[in-house]
């Protein structure tokens, strides 16, 4: 089988009050056209894979720079999807750099790691001090809706800032203790990580501020029947984590965070990336 593999270059500037992008593609992976739905330098940023997922040794590599002051929200369409592999593991790779001032808001759609993938998803944030970033991890495994269960093949996840945290994960499909374990995913099939970073120490008081609007979120109906918990594993970064059966839900609470996060740490009103929508 033929492997394919897309590189994309994004570059943030922010010029006359608005931040413009200027990209490079080789391969399938594409920007659309930027959007400015919302007053101020925000660009809203769709990406584009028509192929619609990795199968055995496909690559997608991204590699961000926002230059200072500029602000990007990055989404995607629809899921990105991991497929069955005959043997070769498939990766996706994101290295983004925010210069002095930069946001960044890297909210792709859920991932979905079908039975037998092997697949990698790599996320390296590098924040200049000043920068700030809102970024999720979303993860469904299998099809447990079309009783297609992930019980084969291995999945990894990778999220760094490096110099302030690390998280690495690798689930099996033939692991029990992990899927099913109290110390594991206790049965669940969908799992997600939130987080707000800082190129520099968060203020306690907005520390405290953030991670109070998590928790009093996760504890609401509907979130609630979620497994969810915020945390602060460095002085720059704040971390929300939840388990549950369906992604839907889970993508419910992460983006009622984000909106409260968003206008708690930066004053802006949640503004919806109009392809959620569509």
């Amino acid at each position: 089988m033929v492997s394919w593999h897309s590189r994309l270059h994004l570059q943030f500037s922010l010029e006359a009050g608005r931040t413009v992008l200027r990209h490079q593609h080789d391969g399938g992976l594409r920007a659309l056209a930027s959007h400015y739905p919302e007053q101020g330098a925000v660009c809203h940023q769709v990406l584009v894979h028509p192929p619609g997922g990795l199968v055995g040794g496909d690559t997608l590599a991204i590699d961000t720079v926002l230059e200072a002051g500029a602000h990007a929200l990055v989404t995607t369409p629809g899921a990105g999807r991991f497929y069955r592999s005959t043997g070769a593991a498939a990766q996706q790779t994101l290295d983004a750099r925010l210069e002095p001032g930069a946001r960044l808001e890297w909210l792709p759609l859920e991932t979905l790691a079908y039975n037998d993938c092997l697949g990698e998803n790599r996320g390296r944030f590098h924040l200049a001090q000043g920068a700030e970033l809102i970024a999720w991890d979303l993860l469904a495994l299998g099809l447990p809706a079309a009783g297609a269960a992930f019980e084969a093949g291995r999945f990894t996840q990778h999220i760094e800032l490096p110099g302030l945290w690390l998280e690495r994960g690798l689930i099996a499909g033939d692991d029990l203790v992990l899927r099913h374990g109290p110390g594991g995913l206790r049965g669940h099939t969908a799992l997600a990580t939130l987080f707000f970073a800082a190129g520099s120490p968060i203020a306690p008081p907005r520390r405290d501020a953030l991670l109070d609007a998590a928790r009093q979120l996760a504890a609401q109906t509907p979130h609630a029947a979620l497994l969810a918990g915020a945390s602060a594993p460095h002085p720059q970064v704040i971390v929300l984590r939840v388990l549950g059966q369906r992604i839907e839900p889970i993508a419910a609470l992460l983006r009622a965070v984000w909106a409260d996060w968003r206008q708690e740490a930066w004053g802006l009103s949640a503004c919806l990336p109009r392809v959620w929508a569509t």
